[in-house]
C-alpha cells in the first residue's frame, strides 16, 4: 500500500472556534458534521499550543511462583486535555474557570461596561459538555467529551507584556456508557 498524504491531517481549529462549552445533560452530536445544540457556547481564542490529548493507564503486572508474567491488570485510567483560554473575560470562560457560581456579571451602563465580579476560593469546578472542533482542507474532526472538569488552572501573569491566560486540564469522566471521550472524522469526500 502506497504512502497517502491525504491521511496527513492538522488540528486547525473552525474559524467560528474551536472549544465549545454547555451544561451536563445538554443533546451532544455524534457526527462531526451536525450543528452542535444552541446550548453550546464558544469559548473564543484558544492558544497557539492547541489541545494536548493525554491518556494513561496503570497497570499491575501478576507473576507466577516462578517470576513468569501470567497477567496484567490495568487499576487506573485516564483522559485529559490540556488548552489554554485566551479570551479572559468572556463569561463562558471565566464560569467554567473559577465555577458558574463564582462569577456574577452585570450588564453595562451609562457609567460602567460589562463587569464580572469573581469570587475565588476553594468551590469544586462544575461538570460540563466539550466539544472540540477542528478543521484540515476537507477532514473535520470533532473531539466530544460528554462529561468533564477543569482540575487545574496554570498561573495567571498580570503584565503588560502577556496576556492573561488561563491555562487548563480538562479531566474526561466516563459517561454512561463507559466512555470519557468521542472522536469523530469526515474526510470530505462526497460518494455520488
Amino acid at each position: 500500500m502506497a504512502n497517502d498524504v491525504s491521511k496527513i491531517i492538522a488540528g486547525t481549529p473552525l474559524v467560528s472556534g474551536g472549544v465549545l462549552i454547555a451544561p451536563l445533560g445538554t443533546a451532544l452530536p455524534a457526527t462531526p458534521s451536525v450543528a452542535p445544540n444552541v446550548a453550546f457556547v464558544s469559548a473564543g481564542y484558544i492558544g497557539e499550543d492547541g489541545l494536548t490529548e493525554s491518556g494513561a493507564r496503570s497497570t499491575d503486572k501478576k507473576k507466577d511462583w516462578r517470576g513468569t508474567i501470567i497477567k496484567v491488570l490495568q487499576t487506573d485510567f485516564s483522559l485529559t486535555y490540556q488548552f489554554t483560554f485566551l479570551e479572559s473575560r468572556q463569561t463562558t470562560v471565566l464560569k467554567t474557570v473559577y465555577g458558574d457560581a463564582n462569577v456574577t456579571v452585570t450588564t453595562g451602563t451609562p457609567t460602567a461596561g460589562l463587569i464580572h465580579s469573581i469570587v475565588k476560593n476553594a468551590t469544586v469546578l462544575p461538570h460540563k459538555e466539550f466539544i472540540f472542533e477542528m478543521k484540515d482542507g476537507l477532514v473535520k474532526t470533532r473531539v466530544v467529551v460528554p462529561d468533564g472538569q477543569i482540575t487545574e488552572v496554570g498561573d495567571i501573569t498580570w503584565s503588560n507584556s502577556e496576556l492573561v491566560q488561563y491555562q487548563v486540564t480538562l479531566e474526561c469522566f466516563p459517561d454512561a456508557s463507559g466512555n470519557n471521550a468521542y472522536e469523530y472524522t469526515d474526510d470530505g469526500i462526497l460518494v455520488p
